[in-house]
């Protein structure tokens, strides 16, 4: 299980990145951390929980467990599948008071915004939205 923080996991990802020199490199890694992405169950494959606004087929699951929110997630895009990667990595495992909170500044911080299309960009802002919306409605059940 991941204890660090939000901002924890955030600044690592910035760590991660700042090894690259291009964005050719950040790239690969974006698909690595795709292929590591555990393997959402094929019930969660539809309609239901494809996140809309993508370009590429996103489907996202969240589970609160003990107090915790963890998503589980799939995509039929292998850059999209390391972008909800990256998200996941930061978001999954914690409270949802702390996930609605989270300000999201690594994507800024790592330029990953700048360096999509304008429709992957539209596509990393609706998961984000889809995975806060999550938070909110599991935000009430957040019981200590």
């Amino acid at each position: 299980m991941n204890t660090k923080s939000i901002k924890e996991r955030e600044d690592q990802i910035v760590e991660d990145f700042s090894l690259f020199d291009d964005w050719m490199g950040k790239y690969e890694y974006l698909i690595e951390l795709g292929k590591k992405l555990p393997v959402i169950d094929e019930k969660y494959k539809n309609e239901s929980y494809e996140v809309k606004g993508c370009q590429s087929k996103v489907w996202l699951n969240a589970e609160m467990k003990d107090g915790l929110l963890h998503y589980k997630a799939d995509s039929d895009a292998v850059i999209t599948k390391g972008i909800i990667s990256l998200l996941i990595n930061v978001l999954s495992g914690n409270k949802p008071d702390d996930i609605l909170n989270a300000d999201m500044d690594f994507i800024n911080r790592i330029g990953l915004k700048e360096h999509l299309s304008p429709n992957r960009a539209n596509g990393l802002t609706a998961m984000v939205n889809y995975m806060k919306k999550f938070a909110l409605t599991y935000s009430g059940q957040n019981v200590n």
